[in-house]
């Protein structure tokens, strides 16, 4: 599926540590260790939040490593919202102060989406000894249901890359990220609104809990060790696809009593999702759309963590 989201890279001997600070998660172990990478069985991409002083999230992103070696200077892409590009150049320039980074955007570079079909399990191995021909071949680091991300060159022949492929439309790739309650970019994650762990961040492998100091840390530490989240964002579905944009942003969810239990966010054709108390989402739920009540269903994802036994 391609992808309308932009590449921005972040390249100079002190990358890593530059947006260490700035990040939710370890942002080391995508340059660390003497070996080669592959060899030290670092991760090829990682899924973080820039936060800001709140602790409320400012951009969903995930960075890639380029560089495949520690002598080589380190050489991150950030995948980002096509729509915040500038406002996240104008944030990283606000903190690189002296430090010996570039930040540039990669115009000249594609992003897919590889969701893998039935036969999926037979194909890992094969897909990753052809995807040479990309920049970067890489499971998704969110989860494994959202398959892997490809990047390559603008033009570059997919079937090439992966035979007997065929290239999606971007609509049904966000109908199979609604379905699993994957969020992504800003009107699943609204900036300066969002909390990060109400967002799943650490469902999604997107934080590190033992990394020193990065800016919004205070509140989402505190939040964490607290232990208590009481909302979390889901996948919903409605009875009938609504015509699209019919939805408000932060459309009012409601018990059946009439009490709130969370607000949409974002969605397509019958799917979408939503931030929802978790006491309520086995309730009837509905949606108040300009007086009407849409009924409403929340379910809660596969590969989410099963709750310990007690």
């Amino acid at each position: 599926f391609p992808l309308g989201r932009a590449l921005l890279a972040v390249r100079g001997a002190e990358a890593a540590v530059f947006l260490q600070g700035l990040l939710t998660n370890d942002v080391t172990r995508l340059v660390a260790g003497d070996g080669p990478p592959a060899a030290a069985g670092l991760p090829r991409a990682l899924y973080a939040h820039a936060l800001n002083v709140q602790g409320r999230c400012l951009y969903d992103l995930i960075l890639y490593r380029l560089h495949e070696n520690p002598d080589e200077e380190p050489h991150i892409l950030l995948e980002c919202d096509s729509g915040v590009l500038d406002a996240i150049q104008k944030h990283l320039k606000l903190y690189k102060i002296r430090r010996k980074v570039n930040i540039t955007p990669c115009l000249d570079l594609s992003l897919w989406a590889v969701i893998p079909g039935e036969r999926a399990a037979d194909m890992a191995g094969s897909l990753t000894q052809r995807a040479e021909q990309g920049l970067v071949f890489t499971p998704d680091p969110r989860t494994e249901v959202m398959g892997w991300r490809l990047i390559t060159k603008k033009g570059a022949n997919l079937s090439e890359i992966i035979p007997g492929s065929h290239i999606g439309n971007s609509e049904d790739y966000h109908r199979h990220r609604y379905k699993q309650g994957i969020p992504e970019g800003v009107k699943d994650l609204p900036p300066g609104v969002a909390l990060p762990l109400e967002s799943n961040l650490a469902y999604m492998n997107g934080i590190s809990f033992t990394k020193g100091c990065y800016i919004g840390q205070e509140l989402t530490a505190r939040t964490h060790h607290m232990g208590v989240i009481r909302k979390r964002l889901l996948p919903v579905q409605l009875p009938a696809p609504l015509p699209r944009d019919s939805i408000p942003e932060g459309a009012e969810i409601l018990t059946e009593s009439g009490k709130s239990a969370g607000k949409f966010r974002a969605g397509g054709g019958e799917l979408g999702i939503a931030l929802l108390r978790l006491a309520n989402i086995n309730e009837p739920l509905s949606l108040n759309i300009a007086g009407d009540k849409v009924k409403l269903t929340a379910s809660i994802p596969e590969w989410w963590p099963k709750p310990a036994g007690k």
